[in-house]
């Protein structure tokens, strides 16, 4: 049964949330879990259309595993002479000339979303120093993610070779200008480091304008961004290392009033490949999933496209993650292989609030910020809400 709204808007079930002054309701997405949670629940409809409407077209503009979205025509266009169909008619490429020694650079022009979803990539990278780098996609090919996950086979029996370390050209192999993308030849882009949160932030600022005086918090797996009035003590979410989480450490109640939180993990996205379990969180400096000490990190920060950027950042940085994090000033929850847990940065105790830094770390992308990022105003329920985001 889809949730109540008005026709036109894809397959979300309601959730059972335990109280009425809100509605949520989730549906499978961009590969993973979305979950969208509104008040006054009455604007519930209007919220998930809008959500829809954000969710498709980041999708169709940054999915590597569609062979019709925007990104894999780019990876398919002959170097020098490809031209994104999203373009403006009547833009022609007119490319520039790259340095003797460099390799040939393929320009094309393409759509202002993903323009803004690979510039909040590269921001990210520069951000991190390379921590996070759009250009591990031919790299998680080569160790066998080519493929949407549900779909990825899996080598239990060790019957493939050893995957070796993937080729990362680096992220000043990409240039945007713009809406003028220019990549190296034999770049393949996966935005997977920053998308999800990009994605979180745009579909949360849309549904809050569909619920004027009220709130709404957008999960995509785990990635969570929040908008409009949050109720008292912040919106009540679940960190876990999992999306579902089960067991009897299932993880920690926070409090988020703005902005965004993400969690990277190296337990989800696993597979099989010549006898090794891989996962998709790749170190671009090895080619390879990356080895450190922490299995999951959480991060708050002023937007969730640079708390998925921070995260994966700190999954890659392994020992070195809590001083790069300490030195953003971020509240981060690091998890380590032993289960051990480690809260920096001012990351509340259970059930506490999330003081998100006002600091922006990463440029404003092009359409700004969650909507009304800071403003806390009293919600329909206080301090008793459920969980409602994990």
């Amino acid at each position: 049964m889809a949730a109540m709204g008005p026709e036109g808007f894809r397959d979300w079930y309601p959730v059972d949330a335990g109280a009425t002054t809100v509605a949520v309701a989730e549906r499978a997405a961009l590969g993973t879990t979305a979950r969208v949670v509104v008040w006054p629940p009455s604007r519930a409809g209007r919220a998930l259309v809008a959500v829809d409407a954000q969710l498709a077209l980041l999708d169709e503009q940054a999915s590597r595993f569609r062979d019709d979205s925007e990104i894999s025509r780019i990876h398919r266009s002959p170097a020098g002479a490809a031209r994104s169909r999203n373009a403006r008619p009547g833009d022609v490429p007119s490319p520039d000339m790259p340095a003797p020694d460099a390799p040939p650079l393929g320009s094309c022009l393409v759509s202002e979303g993903l323009a803004e979803a690979i510039s909040v990539a590269l921001a990210a990278a520069e951000w991190t120093g390379g921590l996070v780098d759009p250009t591990v996609g031919g790299a998680l090919c080569s160790l066998g993610y080519d493929r949407d996950f549900a779909a990825l086979p899996q080598d239990r029996h060790g019957a493939a070779a050893p995957p070796g370390p993937g080729h990362v050209p680096g992220w000043q192999s990409v240039r945007l200008d713009g809406r003028r993308l220019r990549l190296t030849a034999g770049v393949r882009l996966d935005l997977g480091a920053t998308a999800k949160g990009l994605g979180s932030d745009r579909a949360a600022r849309a549904a809050a304008a569909c619920a004027p005086g009220g709130g709404v918090l957008v999960s995509l797996g785990g990635d969570i961004a929040v908008a409009g009035e949050a109720p008292e003590g912040g919106w009540p979410v679940l960190v876990a290392d999992e999306p579902e989480p089960s067991g009897p450490e299932v993880g920690q109640l926070v409090r988020l009033a703005a902005g965004g939180l993400a969690t990277s993990s190296i337990l989800c996205r696993r597979w099989q490949r010549g006898g090794r379990t891989l996962h998709h969180i790749v170190d671009p400096r090895t080619g390879l999933p990356a080895a450190g000490p922490w299995r999951t990190a959480s991060v708050a920060a002023t937007s969730c496209a640079e708390a998925n950027a921070a995260a994966t950042a700190a999954i890659v940085a392994g020992k070195h993650a809590a001083d790069w994090l300490a030195a953003q000033g971020l509240p981060a929850r690091l998890v380590a292989r032993d289960g051990s847990v480690r809260l920096l940065g001012g990351w509340p105790a259970a059930g506490g609030l999330l003081e998100v830094p006002a600091i922006r770390r990463m440029p404003a992308a092009p359409s700004g910020g969650p909507a009304d990022a800071g403003r806390t105003a009293e919600g329909p329920g206080g301090r008793s809400w459920p969980h409602w985001a994990r």
